[in-house]
Order: structure tokens, then sequence, then C-alpha cells
């Protein structure tokens, strides 16, 4: 049995807008031409907070100094790993923002996010993360890149 990869990812708010990084420079990466929060994959020793810190910090050069934790997210797959996703928002950072290796940075107005080409399961947490929730817990199965399950944790 595989292991499960270890990730967070964070949507950083201001301005009635969420940080957004449009995968569009990394050779060979199953994100390319989708949107997504600020995150990856944890390193060894790390856990959900040291890994969301770490990874702002390198993909932005922003340093946190505000967040919450938002949920869970389980994602299992028939092509890659099974993955657990701590998914968080930040409202509060400092430093200045640098150009991100892995794509383009970009504020995108909250009400336009769901309009973005985001993966298939993204609008079953980013939907009530924008409403404010702060449990959220989903599995999302894929099979290649298409979802063909989620389910909603606290309505099972």
């Amino acid at each position: 049995m595989e292991k499960i990869i270890n990730t967070t990812l964070c949507y950083l708010e201001k301005d009635g807008c969420y940080l957004m990084l449009f995968r569009n420079k990394k050779e060979n990466d199953p994100c390319e031409g989708k949107w997504v929060g600020i995150g990856g994959k944890f390193e060894a020793g790390e856990n959900s907070v040291d890994c969301l810190l770490r990874e702002v910090k390198e993909e932005t050069g922003l340093t946190l100094t505000e967040y919450e934790s938002r949920g869970v997210v389980h994602f299992k797959s028939n092509v890659i790993p099974d993955e657990e996703m701590y998914l968080f928002s930040a409202t509060g950072w400092e430093g200045k923002m640098i150009p991100c290796s892995e794509g383009t940075l970009e504020w995108i107005p909250k009400e336009k996010i769901m309009d973005l080409n985001l993966w298939e399961g993204d609008p079953y947490f980013l939907k009530p993360m924008l409403e404010g929730e702060t449990d959220i817990e989903l599995t999302c199965r894929y099979e290649g890149d298409k979802l063909v399950e989620y389910i909603d944790h606290k309505k099972v």
C-alpha cells in the first residue's frame, strides 16, 4: 500500500480577494493550467503548521502572522498516491511578495473564484470556506483527473 501524502493549502485573503496560483511554470505538473491556493507537501518532521508557513514563504515570499485551520480534505485517486490536505486561510502576513517558480500569483475577487479553471473537487471545499466554515471535512475520489465521488463528512 502506498503511503498517504500530507499537504497544506492556504487561501490568503485581502480586500475581498484570495491569492490564487495559476500553475503554468513547472515541468510535468499535474496541476498545469489550473488555479490553486498556496501550499505543498510536508517535509520530514513537519506538522501542518510548519508546512503551511514554509510553503507560503517559499511560494510567495510572505511570512504568515494570522491564519486559521479550515479543515481537512481527503483525496483518493487511482493514479497518484492518496493525499490528506490540511486547509487554511490567512488574513495577516508581513514581507514583500515575490514571483512564484510554479506559476503566476494573482489576487482574484472571491465572487470570481468559481469561474476559474479549478480541480473538479475544489468547489466542494471552497464554497463552504467562502461561507466562513471552519470545520470542513470532505473526501474527493478521482479517476485520473475526473472527480467520480465526493463525501461531505458532516452530512453523512
